[in-house]
């Protein structure tokens, strides 16, 4: 390797997870933190985790949640304007005889 070119290799950097597993690896940082390693993920672990880093879940939870309610809100007007049509559908019929 040419010299002053290449960043300061460490053979022996740790590094940190949030599930709290810590190992060592080579890199140009001393020190990596992590949100996911090999011992929580659940492509290794097996186990089914929702991965949520910015709040996406909840906020895709809390989006749908609103979606449905304004659903039936829109059935309850459609059901609600249909009935008032049959009630004014007749008496416009005796009124033209």
């Amino acid at each position: 390797m040419k010299k002053d070119i290449h960043p300061k290799y460490y053979d022996n950097a740790k590094v940190k997870c949030s599930c709290g597993a810590a190992f060592e690896v080579g890199s140009t940082e001393p020190e990596i933190k992590v949100e996911i390693c090999s011992a929580c993920h659940p492509l290794y672990t097996g186990n089914k985790k929702l991965v949520d880093t910015a709040g996406r879940v909840d906020r895709f939870q809390a989006r749908l949640k609103k979606s449905e309610e304004m659903k039936k809100q829109a059935e309850a007007r459609a059901e609600k304007a249909k009935s008032k049509k049959d009630e004014e559908t007749p008496e416009e019929e005796t009124k033209e005889s």
